[in-house]
């Protein structure tokens, strides 16, 4: 014991064993440490080089499509100088408004251009701009203040709630508050408000994406309000036109050839067979009931264990990782020519994600379309397009890889005396891509519509 207590000399240097190899000395100086040691660097995320010790208690720091996760801000505080809120039902809508007569147009120099002289006399009639999933107030941002001098008259975007700077509203399913407000019914009851906030009877409403469910579903909801529809690559599934009839002539052939002799009196085989078929047929019935029942039942189980799910940690966990891997990539796959986004573009989009509580907002918003599609009651809007009176324009990118041109042109076809525009060498993203192509279909379509005569005959003339 007292020998290895006390300190010994060294041993002579023909005892010493041969020098470790170059390689193993940075391990063996850790293992003497005992403590690994932490790491950052602007190169490399999570590595320190050697020597540099990270303060102790400090964690490594979040990021989401590299914006800091560990210093997130209320929406309001990342708003724009001409940026503004508006209350409803205690959700703070973030909206712009551009005018006609607005001077400055330093941002807008481009797309102005596009802008005819004929414009300046306007159609008198306020637009509203819907954006789509995952997008904002920033999707508009090049073709607001053109499209009001277009109008001569006010132009406003608002942000959804679960996007962009609208406030973060808490919600559960036994809330006590009157109205989801991530719902569909929420999104379409903000756009008749804003056409009230504008002080006018109609308004032309004008949705992207899926910006488009919330412009037909408002028509719906006040077509009285809607002074016309322009869809951008609309996000509504259109079914093929004319299948459903061709098999209903069919049938209707097939009834017409089954020979029927009033005059022949039945005979025992035909009561029997007969009898038989009826039996069949409540049969049939009945098992068709009982799978119905049963198929409500599974997707009413499968729902809730869905929601269960997004509603917790794990499911937060997933939209952090899918808006990392994903969201930048999102954004660029849906331009033409993806080498076009500009830092600005991007930073666009990832500015949301600064915002306290945006993946609870997505999440919340990703639950109700989710029981929306599951209801019963709901008709969807695909079998009501054939309903809409309104004038309508349908816009789409020739390479649009979101929502493909066959599916728009569909949409158009549905809907009675809609008119229906391609872009080249355009993506999902018109109004972003395309600005002036975008402005000068929708400025053609506008003065076609509501033009003076003189302007109707010149745009059928171009």
């Amino acid at each position: 014991m007292q020998m290895l207590l006390s300190p010994s000399p060294p041993p002579a240097a023909a005892h010493l064993p041969a020098a470790a190899p170059a390689w193993t000395q940075p391990l063996r100086a850790r293992r003497l440490a005992g403590v690994p040691q932490a790491s950052a660097s602007a190169e490399f995320p999570g590595f320190v080089p050697d020597g540099v010790q990270m303060p102790p208690g400090r964690r490594r720091r979040r990021s989401v499509a590299g914006i800091d996760q560990d210093e997130l801000l209320d929406p309001e505080a990342l708003a724009d100088p001409d940026s503004s809120f508006f209350e409803i039902n205690g959700v703070r809508l973030h909206h712009k408004v551009c005018s006609h007569d607005d001077e400055d147009s330093s941002s807008d120099q481009s797309s102005d251009a596009t802008v005819s002289e004929a414009g300046r006399s306007g159609i008198g009639l306020p637009i509203l701009l819907l954006h789509g999933f995952g997008a904002s107030v920033f999707s508009w941002s090049r073709v607001m203040r053109p499209l009001a001098r277009i109008a001569a008259a006010k132009v406003l975007a608002f942000d959804r709630p679960a996007f962009g700077l609208t406030s973060r509203a808490s919600w559960s399913g036994d809330d006590s508050k009157p109205l989801n407000p991530y719902s569909m019914a929420f999104s379409v009851m903000a756009t008749l408000a804003f056409i009230d906030y504008l002080g006018a009877e109609k308004a032309v409403l004008v949705g992207h994406s899926a910006g488009c469910l919330v412009a037909v579903d408002a028509y719906f909801e006040a077509p009285e309000r809607v002074a016309a529809l322009v869809l951008v690559a609309p996000a509504i599934f259109a079914p093929r036109k004319g299948v459903k009839d061709s098999a209903t002539g069919e049938q209707e052939a097939q009834k017409q050839n089954v020979p029927n002799d009033e005059n022949s009196p039945p005979t025992l085989f035909a009561r029997i067979w007969g009898a038989f078929l009826k039996l069949c047929k409540h049969i049939a019935g009945l098992v068709s009931k009982m799978m119905m029942v049963i198929r409500d039942v599974l997707r009413s189980l499968y729902v809730k264990a869905l929601v269960a799910f997004l509603r917790s940690s794990l499911g937060a966990m997933l939209v952090r990782w899918v808006m990392d891997k994903f969201g930048i990539l999102g954004v660029r796959n849906a331009w033409y020519d993806p080498s076009k986004v500009t830092d600005h573009v991007i930073q666009g989009y990832t500015k949301p994600l600064r915002s306290r509580g945006w993946e609870t907002a997505l999440l919340e918003h990703t639950i109700s379309m989710i029981i929306d599609s599951a209801s019963a009651t709901r008709v969807p809007v695909s079998k009501r397009l054939s309903e809409i009176s309104c004038p309508v324009l349908v816009v789409t990118g020739d390479t649009d890889r979101i929502v493909p041109a066959w599916n728009a042109e569909r949409v158009a076809h549905a809907i009675p005396g809609a008119r229906f525009e391609v872009i080249k060498g355009c993506g999902h993203l018109p109004q972003e891509e395309r600005p002036e192509e975008f402005l000068s279909v929708v400025e053609r379509f506008l003065r076609t519509v509501f033009g003076t005569p003189n302007e109707r005959v010149f745009q059928a003339a171009v």
